[in-house]
């Protein structure tokens, strides 16, 4: 989906995880990349939105949150598996993304792997992790 299709609602979901919740500053959270990304948002029944992410051009996933009241439930790891499929539909080999370290093991169990040495992001602590993606049969 794309932003300017569903950005107040993708919006909603990131300004409560990371700016109130992680007091990411504001000024970090907005770029002009997402326009140009493909984005994944989760509702609830009722419609509300609940979770996000985003894929990048060059393969890269981020801005994956999920409020607070639905975390354990699955929802995270459909956000990330509509990313997936959506970068090995655009050709990817790889994708890659940034981890704030509490969340590595969540990324691990879809076979991502951190390398390289812990780095700050807006004042949280995250490691690189990678995910190299096989081909679906007949692909």
């Amino acid at each position: 989906m794309s932003w300017r299709d569903e950005a107040p609602r993708l919006a909603a979901v990131r300004r409560t995880v990371f700016i109130e919740e992680q007091d990411v500053p504001e000024a970090l959270e907005w770029d002009d990349a997402d326009v140009d990304n493909v984005h994944a948002l989760a509702l609830a029944p009722d419609g509300t939105p609940i979770g996000t992410g985003r894929l990048l051009p060059d393969g890269h996933i981020g801005r994956m949150a999920v409020l607070a009241s639905h975390r354990g439930r699955g929802v995270g790891a459909a956000v990330l598996l509509t990313l997936i499929e959506a970068a090995r539909e655009r050709g990817h080999d790889v994708v890659e993304l940034a981890a704030q370290l509490h969340a590595i093991g969540f990324y691990a169990r879809f076979g991502f792997v951190a390398h390289g040495p812990v780095f700050d992001d807006a004042g949280i602590p995250h490691r690189t992790m990678t995910l190299r993606l096989h081909r679906h049969r007949g692909a």
